[in-house]
């Protein structure tokens, strides 16, 4: 029964292979573009499969795709004329076009050999060619033009240098941002703020603004440098700056766009953030040098969102932690905000750090979590933002949150990181002075007295039981069940007979804040 259903497959396989190969033909031909247009709609559903590809995946085939969809591979390109061209396509042909660009997009997705394909034919040239004439592009044109530009820059990494040095591509797709979002200039790197009484951005819109930061993470995944590159990417965390601002049609799609935001914001070097701060057009807060926080508080309001959701840390929580944690480890201003937003002075400490509906809380919460790049992301952030001071951190979090971090950092016997900060004040208040004797340093809370077990025994009954216990340790270690650890005067972990031999070292880091 298994070999009839192999020997029907593989005839099924070859004749979709043989009807691709017609389709292809037919398209071929000087046909009506109605014809042209059912040809492209049958061999869209086929490029789904893989095993029926290969008449596709060739030079000819892929060149064939790429002429219905008026990309010229290879070719340069005058845009004046390309634009005039297509806005005197008819409705017919302009379908035409989004059938062969849907298309190529799964014949890439799909195929590995005609990804290797559109590299040899340069077809990533005619599609930068139809960038610079996005302003006239219907929105499945264009939709599809950049959903073809990400899977080739995500599939075949070798085309980014090229799509970057000689296409000019970044450039390109930062037009395309500018033009899609709406952006008005108002400074070098800083856009009109968008009117709070407008209409939410359309639908459309969103979506080739999205795929237009997926093909510029891409994009900006490598190094750069130079003059030009320093505008550039400037001119993006600023058009990124105004798409934090900007509101969608629907909450999930204005919380997937601060999400691509996020993404390519932690691709850019982190000195660039000062543009999302430095915005004195729009005003700024004396607090903070003078600074607009208005796009970390997004960033912020963003991070808790994906806190609560519960699910999928890893993809959707560790991207904004990573940036946040960089931007206060290098910006003075970005850190005081948010210090002051998640770790504002100690007032209550009767109940445990990890337990509360706080934004502090919930991080706490995640310092201990079963992913350990969840758990060591957040633990990162709220040590930055206690300029990685150990006794800061402590206070905020207790010891046993804290472990984690201190021991992969060499910091269990205290000090701080290697990190240099600013000597900004950080006062306690009345509260907290007058209840940290009694706060148990483990827990980071003021625990209710518990009853002395040993209160009511006599003197042999305790000599009995710290001997019974000393036993169990003794044969537990023994079966290498535990390992009994100290911590090393450098402040690593290493077995308790290592520690005890080390000599003792004097710590005399300062610990003022």
């Amino acid at each position: 029964m298994k070999c009839v259903i192999v020997t029907v497959c593989v005839c099924l396989c070859a004749s979709l292979q043989k009807l691709c190969h017609g389709v292809l033909t037919v398209l071929g031909r000087q046909v009506q573009p109605s014809c042209q247009k059912t040809c492209l709609e049958t061999l869209r559903i086929m490029s789904r499969d893989k095993r029926v590809l290969a008449p596709v995946a060739t030079k000819e085939g892929m060149l064939t795709l790429a002429g219905m969809a008026r990309l010229r591979a290879g070719e340069e390109q005058d845009a004046d004329k390309k634009s005039s061209q297509e806005q005197t396509l008819s409705e017919e042909n302009k379908r035409v076009v989004v059938e062969a660009l849907k298309c190529l997009c799964n014949v890439v997705y799909n195929s590995p050999a005609a990804q290797q394909v559109c590299v040899d034919v340069q077809l990533v040239r005619g599609l930068c060619a139809s960038l610079a004439t996005a302003h006239t592009w219907s929105h499945e044109v264009g939709l599809f033009t950049l959903r073809l530009l990400f899977l080739l820059s995500a599939l075949q990494p070798a085309v980014r240098g090229l799509l970057r040095r000689e296409w000019h591509a970044v450039r390109l797709l930062t037009e395309v941002l500018e033009h899609t979002l709406d952006v008005r200039w108002v400074g070098p790197y800083e856009a009109a703020r968008p009117d709070p009484q407008a209409v939410s951005m359309p639908a459309e819109n969103n979506e080739r603004a999205m795929e237009a930061l997926k093909a510029m993470f891409n994009l900006t995944l490598s190094e750069t440098g130079g003059e030009e590159d320093d505008h550039q990417l400037r001119l993006i965390a600023a058009i990124l700056r105004h798409l934090l601002m900007l509101k969608t049609e629907t909450e999930e799609k204005t919380e997937e766009a601060h999400s691509h935001a996020v993404n390519l914001l932690n691709n850019l070097p982190v000195s660039y953030l000062d543009v999302l701060i430095d915005v004195p057009v729009q005003g700024g807060q004396e607090k903070y040098a003078g600074k607009n926080m208005d796009a970390i508080e997004v960033l912020l309001d963003f991070m808790e969102k994906r806190i609560d959701k519960g699910s999928n840390y890893k993809e959707g929580l560790t991207p904004v932690l990573s940036l946040l944690t960089e931007g206060s480890r290098h910006h003075r201003e970005i850190r005081r905000y948010i210090k002051a937003q998640v770790l504002p002075p100690l007032k209550d400490v009767k109940s445990r750090p990890e337990i509360g509906t706080t934004i502090r809380n919930k991080l706490v919460r995640l310092m201990t979590h079963v992913d350990m790049g969840v758990k060591q992301t957040a633990a990162e952030f709220l040590f930055v933002l206690c300029k990685e001071s150990v006794d800061n951190l402590l206070k905020y979090t207790g010891y046993g949150n804290a472990a984690g971090l201190l021991a992969a950092r060499g910091l269990l016997g205290g000090g701080r990181g290697e990190t240099q900060y600013s000597d900004d004040e950080d006062s306690d208040t009345e509260e907290y002075k007058s209840a940290k004797p009694f706060i148990n340093p483990i827990t980071g809370h003021v625990e209710e007295p518990m009853p002395n077990p040993v209160e009511e025994m006599t003197e042999e009954q305790k000599e009995y039981e710290a001997e019974k216990l000393a036993n169990m340790f003794d044969k537990l270690s023994r079966q290498h069940v535990i390992r009994p650890m100290g911590v090393k005067p450098d402040g690593t972990l290493a077995p308790l007979e290592e520690t005890l031999c080390s000599p003792p070292e004097e710590n005399s880091d300062s610990d003022s804040d």
